[in-house]
């Protein structure tokens, strides 16, 4: 025998780059010639040595991360922080101490919410690192040796067995009965059945490159050898670690709140320089004036909206949580109710993730649906219309056949899973379900048939036979089941017509059925090895197969859909099984299905052009999905993302929202992740998309609420002076308006119940601001009439020789009162809401109004605030005063309803 050229020390030719070659299209052989090493001995100990010099470690490299400092800088490099910063600064200068202090904690927790949260978001590599196997057994030198993963080479014999997980992308050599589990990296559901006599086009997807092992997969049956291809970030499992380099882009809160910060950062600025030059102009103190204009900043900047928005989505997550959505990055909350796209996975969200058989058809041409649940064995076998049944000799001989001819068992709930599971291969756990709805035990089948031996399943032959030894009468029983073009040529001839049973397996098969056909015989002896095969048999039927679709998948999807957000599958499954569950569930709705294969053609330009029109893509590679998602977020969607494998690792990175399984998914995935379901279930993502609309309303309840009472305070300083007051308000009473009134009752607006149309409105469009929707149109009328009430309380107390600035600064705390109980909601009256819904805003305003009156009575508070006590019908003057804001908000939503039913009653004629 040859030599191979590493063992005899001299200098190989340098390999070509592992990731040049498609080295499926090959054969073994010449895999091996062209790496440069020996399909039996593997390469020599020196020339793996030079290998690894020369292509460095197999390992995946990991971007380098952005240092600590820099997170936290970016934590206040913002307009809004910027103006709060320069505030600190200024009351610092001119010596208040106490003003200086507030603004700065304000600032200094803002920025560590967020660092924080940013943090944790940087572990995404790190797992997919632990992913791959520390160590693997290859042959070199003709000895089977452990190495570390990290030095394995291409051209190295990786020896392969069940448990093992494969170190590096590897060409078939030697494969009887190889399965690997390839989910995590192609998301086909089922184990992959491995054949190393395979030559492949160059243009097969991934998920169907039988003559190939990948790196980070796993072996769950059967041996095997194979050369190593690639190695390191050369493999598919490296490419996924290359895709995940690229930073999460901002969410749309993260670009609202930053417009926003500017847009009120440049009207604070301008408007507080204006009154600094009145105010000198009219002869105020220099001093007094720039604490009066850098207290105006202060007020008309709701510094408190980073705390709100914080406390609104930590109890958002908190709610999510309750119903199974476990929320990684806070900011993902609010995002999911802007989604506008669901590209979800197909295995174990919209379905069960459990194999079931549906439907069996008899040879003698019945048919019988099959009820249950997964893996349960309690469950019915009857014909349609019809009683349970399991009775007739044909159903009793095939599902006796599926307990005898099966290697799986079936696991009761335990404490690791609350429902029936399987253990070993999930079809044949199906089959053996199948059994016991029959009332055919595998105990009871096993001792009136015990099994003699096997004849495994494996690629070539797609089928599996058992030999058993009936006890009862004696003779033999030879069962088979398996792909039915494999089981027919075993059948007796003329026993069955072919066409009738090739045209009910292509029934279920367009149907999205996983087909397969058991069949029978008897024989008085143990037939020799190998005979077996060519014993004639009966044909008993055939079991449809499917993962059937969750309970209440279907009606999220149409919940989804009423709601504006579009539902689009993404899987690694085929195509056929893709679609009918597309269209069982309502996702097809005249879309296109479109397969990986389609996608390469066309490119990611071509895919853009068409991202519309298509609701269903199958066998697509990661970065296909990533291009999915590019292409949705391109067209001015905001995109979830669900996955639990590596290979969406970098799709739910980019998405907008990345949503990753608890159960089933990958540590990659769920680090890549903001949101993880811990029940896998697609419409635990439809409720999270409920409570985000419901984060981001309170978001805006409290913008419009903190706004108005901030343009308010900031006209009432523009215009007293132009009508002749003096300093209307003191630099100290402005601030604390800003902390007594943004501070309980506008956290208590942050949990302000979902309003009842929730769902049954579109999206809000991507581009739009938080101050659209009319809110600033709102923010500037309501700023008015506050001012204009508080003005003109204070000019008429004023006039009659009244405590007017001590009214005047109450009137506007209490009219911010007013409008707190008002903005609750933009359409529903506050009398309908009623006052218990939102008890923690009750006794936030009863607790503000208590506060502010010891402020106006207590002596150390008068002193400290400027104020001086109000009789009795001053007092009872500023509370009603004070409804002005509260009876214009209700007078804007009555107009409001007005107009809605105007333009109702005017569609109906």
């Amino acid at each position: 025998m040859r030599m191979p050229k590493c063992a005899r020390g001299a200098a190989a030719a340098p390999p070509q780059a592992p990731n040049e070659r498609p080295w499926w299209a090959m054969s073994a052989a010449a895999v091996a010639d062209a790496l440069a090493t020996d399909q039996q001995r593997g390469l020599g100990g020196e020339e793996a040595a030079r290998r690894l010099a020369k292509n460095g470690p197999n390992e995946l490299t990991e971007r380098k991360a952005r240092p600590m400092w820099r997170m936290a800088v970016d934590q206040v490099a913002n307009t809004m922080i910027m103006v709060l910063i320069a505030a600190a600064v200024i009351t610092s200068v001119v010596g208040d101490t106490r003003d200086t202090v507030v603004i700065t904690l304000v600032v200094l927790l803002n920025g560590a919410i967020g660092f924080f949260q940013e943090r944790r978001a940087e572990q995404a590599m790190t797992a997919l690192k632990r992913l791959a196997g520390a160590s693997a057994r290859v042959m070199r030198d003709g000895q089977s040796q452990l190495v570390v993963a990290r030095n394995i080479v291409p051209g190295d014999l990786l020896q392969l067995e069940p448990g093992d997980v494969v170190a590096a992308d590897a060409r078939l050599v030697e494969a009887p009965g190889l399965e690997v589990n390839e989910a995590a990296l192609t998301g086909e559901s089922q184990p992959a059945e491995k054949a190393d006599h395979l030559t492949l086009e160059e243009d097969t997807p991934l998920a169907e490159r039988r003559s190939m092992v990948f790196k980070g997969t796993a072996v769950t049956k059967g041996r095997a050898t194979a050369v190593v291809t690639q190695t390191g970030m050369s493999t598919d499992l490296g490419r996924i670690a290359g895709l995940l380099a690229a930073h999460a882009p901002p969410t749309p809160l993260q670009r609202r709140l930053a417009q926003l910060g500017r847009q009120i950062a440049a009207a604070a600025v301008a408007l507080c320089a204006v009154v600094f030059t009145i105010g000198v102009v009219g002869g105020q103190p220099l001093t007094r004036m720039l604490l009066t204009a850098v207290s105006l900043a202060v007020a008309a900047i709701p510094e408190s909206l980073p705390a709100v928005v914080t406390i609104s989505l930590a109890l958002g997550a908190q709610r999510m949580a309750r119903h199974h959505a476990v929320i990684r990055k806070l900011l993902a909350v609010e995002t999911l109710g802007c989604v506008t796209v669901i590209g979800t996975d197909k295995t174990g969200t919209l379905t069960e993730g459990k194999m079931q058989v549906e439907r069996v058809w008899t040879a003698d041409g019945t048919e019988y649906v099959v009820s249950g649940d997964g893996y349960d064995p309690a469950g019915e076998i009857r014909q349609p219309g019809e009683p349970s049944r399991a009775s007739d000799a044909l159903l009793r001989s095939l599902v006796r056949g599926a307990a005898l001819c099966n290697d799986s068992n079936l696991v009761p709930p335990g404490l690791t899973d609350s429902a029936w599971s399987a253990a070993g291969d999930p079809t044949e756990a199906a089959l053996l379900a199948l059994a016991s709805k029959a009332g055919q035990s595998r105990e009871q089948a096993s001792t009136e048939c015990p099994r003699l031996r096997e004849v495994a399943f494996d690629a070539r032959r797609k089928r599996m036979i058992t030999i058993h030894r009936m006890a009862d009468r004696g003779g033999i029983l030879v069962l088979a089941k398996g792909a039915v073009e494999t089981i027919l040529p075993m059948l007796v001839a003329a026993s069955v017509d072919p066409n009738v049973v090739h045209q009910q397996a292509n029934r279920y098969g367009v149907r999205g059925y996983r087909v397969l056909a058991l069949a029978g015989g008897e024989c008085d002896a143990d037939p020799q090895a190998g005979a077996e095969e060519a014993l004639p048999l009966r044909l008993y039927g055939l079991v449809a197969i499917a993962d059937a679709p969750r309970p209440g998948a279907a009606a999220a999807v149409a919940e989804a859909l009423a709601a504006g957000v579009r539902t689009v599958m993404i899987t690694g499954d085929h195509q056929t099984t893709a679609q009918a569950i597309a269209e069982r569930l309502g996702i097809l709705d005249g879309g296109r299905v479109m397969t990986g294969a389609d996608l390469a053609r066309k490119g990611a330009r071509g895919l853009q052009a068409q991202v519309g029109e298509v609701a269903v893509y199958a066998r697509t590679t990661a970065e296909q999905k990533l291009d999915i998602v590019t292409a949705w977020q391109a067209a001015g969607n905001i995109v979830a993302m669900t996955g639990d494998g590596v290979n969406d690792a970098p799709a739910l990175r980019r998405a907008d929202i990345g949503v990753a399984m608890g159960r089933t998914g990958t540590e990659v995935s769920k680090e890549a992740a903001d949101m993880v379901l811990a029940d896998d279930n697609f419409a635990t993502i439809v409720a999270a998309i409920r409570e985000g609309r419901r984060v981001y309303d309170n978001i805006r309840r409290f913008v419009r609420y903190g706004l108005t009472g901030g343009s308010a305070e900031v006209w009432v300083m523009l215009v007293g002076p132009l009508v002749g007051m003096p300093l209307p308000l003191l630099p100290v009473q402005i601030l604390w308006i800003n902390l007594l009134t943004h501070g309980l009752p506008g956290l208590a607006l942050g949990v302000e119940a979902a309003e009842p149309d929730a769902m049954r409105r579109p999206p809000r469009p991507p581009r739009e601001t938080i101050l659209g929707r009319g809110l600033w149109q709102h923010v500037t009328v309501l700023g008015v009439v506050t001012a204009a009430a508080a003005l003109g309380l204070g000019l008429w107390e004023r006039s009659h020789g009244g405590p007017w600035q001590t009214m005047l600064f109450t009137a506007l705390a209490f009219l911010q009162l007013g409008n707190a109980l008002a903005v609750r909601s933009e359409r529903v009256s506050a009398f309908r809401l009623g006052l218990t819904s939102n008890r923690f805003l009750i006794w936030a305003v009863l607790g503000t109004l208590a506060i502010q009156m010891v402020v106006v009575y207590w002596g150390p508070a008068q002193r400290a605030l400027s104020t001086e006590p109000l009789g009795v019908v001053d007092l009872v003057t500023v509370l009603a005063v004070s409804t002005a804001t509260f009876w214009a908000i209700e007078a804007e939503k009555l107009g409001r309803r007005w107009k809605r039913r105007t333009t109702q009653i005017i569609g109906r004629v």
